[in-house]
């Protein structure tokens, strides 16, 4: 009876553990339409690997895929109807870079348009509020709170991996918000409590918007960006020189995904522990 007992109180609490595989690398995706994938992908771009997963966040039933279950990752990652992000070639290059026996999963959670406020775990539900019609159905797919979403995909994520990293590409929505970095931070220290991760083993890895090189229109957010590792110690940016934009300004081009999405992975590759 002391066992029964002992094993309901697990149960009860939660501390019943799942056998982790520490060879199964996970991280989380977020921010807007840049990291939900805005270029259409081409057939190059749908070769999979079964070493690099994707935890489905949606139901995609044109697409076989269950919300919650793993898939071979190929595009889209975020949504049915998403394109080519810096998260697919991140995925591709990481396998490519780490030993055979070694897999990479990702979660992939964004919504065109919206501001780092979208994903503050107290107060998301104003920011939806008065949120315009046409990003209200992207944030209906994640049941009204995307940072919930991202918290209930990334624990069953890891029931079987590890999470090893959070990737962020998000600030065009937010350009000239001197507090950006803050908010960042509050999200990212949010993600560590309810995940129960350590700052100092994941670290945050945030892409630059397009570059004004480029043409692009929201590139001043990028010196706002560049003060993000001084709010968080392990925060690190990727640059977006001379990556690949398209005429309006604001998103890449599929090869601007691809070079993006390699350099957050060489961005990552040498933190890994």
């Amino acid at each position: 009876m002391k066992a029964i007992y002992f094993l309901i109180a697990l149960l009860l609490t939660g501390s019943i553990g799942f056998a982790q595989d520490s060879n199964f690398h996970v991280y989380l995706s977020f921010g807007q339409s840049n990291m939900e994938g805005h270029a259409k992908f081409e057939a190059r771009d749908t070769v999979g690997n079964e070493r690099f997963q994707v935890l489905q966040s949606v139901d995609c039933p044109e697409l076989g895929r269950e919300a919650g279950k793993w898939y071979t990752a190929v595009p889209p990652l975020s949504r049915c109807d998403t394109g080519l992000s810096p998260t697919d070639y991140f995925g591709r290059t990481m396998i490519q870079n780490l030993p055979e026996n070694v897999k990479v999963g990702v979660i992939n959670v964004a919504v065109g348009g919206c501001k780092i406020e979208l994903f503050d775990k107290e107060n998301h539900k104003e920011y939806v509020a008065n949120a315009p019609d046409w990003m209200l159905p992207a944030i209906k797919k994640y049941k009204g709170n995307p940072y919930g979403h991202l918290v209930d995909l990334a624990r069953k994520a890891q029931q079987k991996g590890v999470i090893k990293g959070i990737l962020l590409h998000q600030g065009e929505s937010n350009t000239g918000d001197e507090q950006w970095p803050e908010k960042v931070k509050a999200v990212y220290e949010n993600l560590l409590k309810d995940l129960n991760l350590n700052a100092e083993e994941v670290p945050l890895i945030a892409g630059e918007m397009v570059s004004k090189e480029q043409g692009g229109k929201c590139a001043s957010m990028n010196k706002i960006l560049a003060k993000l590792p001084k709010k968080i110690s392990n925060a690190h940016i990727v640059s977006s020189e001379d990556c690949e934009a398209v005429d309006d300004g604001l998103h890449f081009s599929a090869a601007g995904y691809r070079e993006l999405g390699e350099r957050y992975a060489e961005k990552m590759l040498p933190l890994l522990k």
